[in-house]
This record gives structure tokens, sequence and C-alpha cells, in this order.
């Protein structure tokens, strides 16, 4: 195999990453790794139920396969200083709201050149803890770079950090995280990007019903459990509302 370049500052916040992760003593279950190509381009698309599934995922692939994934992330967290440096130090790639054309075309050269995307189809964590309806965007980027999609599902990773839920200190130490890589979805350049989205969508549910019937720690009555396997995690559509809520209150914010 022909060695990867150095890249010093990837490779520092991977450190960074497997030291945080060691200090909380996290337990780590990997199924399907091997689905993930030794080299050439793929989109990664995971599942978005806390605020750490980029690196988790990342940590799961480079002790598997040592490759880095390249993310796509809002241009406001570029702009941040020390943030935004780091980000561009990782190559990730920005996404301009206003001018979302160009990071769709950075994201299709990179896949082209062989890099691993990491997508969240979600376009947002999902309260519920199921997955919710997904955007065609990684079936549009496959489809366009000639390569496949990789399906990521984590479990318990949303018990480390993740949106209206305020986590102890201790509440992280010894969390168990799980992972399921399905195999390779196949994009076919005329094929129907919301088929193909709907597929993934089934596939990603499913290995997050499996993570979840195999986890080892009971979710009764846990806020981090859904609610239909008996969580009090809130409902697809009482999320859906608090999302809507919270949107409406913002657009609110900027009229004023």
């Amino acid at each position: 195999m022909t060695p990867r370049p150095s890249e010093p500052i990837y490779s520092t916040a991977i450190a960074a990453g497997r030291v945080l992760f060691g200090f909380w003593g996290l337990k780590r279950t990997v199924t399907g790794a091997e689905h993930v190509p030794a080299k050439g381009g793929a989109v990664l698309a995971m599942t978005h139920f806390g605020y750490l599934e980029f690196a988790l995922v990342e940590w799961a692939t480079w002790l598997s396969n040592r490759r880095r994934i390249r993310f796509m992330a809002k241009q406001g967290v570029f702009d941040k200083p020390v943030v935004g440096w780091l980000l561009r130090g990782m190559r990730h790639i920005a996404v301009d709201m206003k001018a979302g054309a160009a990071a769709y075309s950075n994201a299709v050269e990179a896949l082209k050149r062989g890099e691993l995307l990491g997508v969240f189809p979600e376009a947002g964590v999902s309260s519920s803890f199921t997955v919710r309806e997904l955007k065609t965007g990684a079936a549009r980027l496959a489809a366009e770079a000639g390569v496949p999609i990789i399906p990521v599902a984590v479990w318990g990773g949303q018990r480390l950090l993740t949106k209206r839920h305020r986590i102890g200190f201790f509440e992280r130490f010894g969390v168990p995280v799980s992972f399921a890589f399905g195999p390779p979805i196949t994009v076919g350049a005329d094929e129907d990007p919301h088929a193909v989205t709907e597929r993934l969508r089934s596939t990603l549910q499913a290995l997050v019903d499996r993570l979840q019937a195999g986890y080892p720690v009971d979710g009764a009555g846990q806020w981090w459990q859904p609610r239909h396997l008996g969580g009090t995690a809130p409902t697809p559509e009482e999320a859906a509302e608090a999302d809507a809520a919270r949107d409406r209150d913002r657009d609110r914010d900027r009229s004023e």
C-alpha cells in the first residue's frame, strides 16, 4: 500500500481524540468496518444523534484502516479563529449556505481524488434518536463522483454530548459506543436520488435497530432511549415540533 502523506494537524487531532475517549473509558464495539474501502473515494453517510459522531466515526475508522475522513461543516465554524484554522488544516470542506454550489463542487472533487467524505444526511441532530427524513445530498455526491455510499450508524454517542440535554461530567465515563458500517450502496449516474436516499434511510434505521437490540445497557426509562423502546426521548413528532419552534424563534430574533 502506498504510504499516505503526513498530515500533522489531523494526526494531532486524532491523538487528542483518542486521549479523550481513553480518559472517558469508552467501550467501543465495531462491526462492518471492512466495508470502508482501503483506498478510493466513498461517502460515509452517518446517523446524527449527538455532536461527537464525527470524531467517534473518525476514531473507529482510523483504528480500523488508518484512513482520514473529510467532513463538511458550516462556513460559520470555519470563520472562528482557532477552530477554523484546525478545520482547514485537516482539509475539511466549508459549506457556505449562500454559495452551496462551491462546497458541492469541492466535495465531488475530493471524492474523485480518492478521499472519504463524511456527511450527516439528516442535516441536524435527531433528538428523538430515530433516523429522520434524509436530504438527497449523499446520493447526488456519490452518483456524480462515481463512488459508493457507506452507511454508518452510531449508538451511545448521544450519551456524551447532544442537544437539549445537560450531561454530567461523570456520566460520560465508561459509556458503551457501538458502530455499524453497512455494505456499500452503489449509485448509478442516472439513478433517482430520492429512491437511493430512501434506501439509505431504511438501511441506517435497520443498523440502528440492530445496535439498540445489542446494546449492553438497559435503556428503559432513560432520556437517551427512543420512546418506542421504553425511553423518555421525545417522539419524532415532538422533536420535529421543537425544532420548528426553535427555527421560528431564530427567525423572529433575526428580524428584530
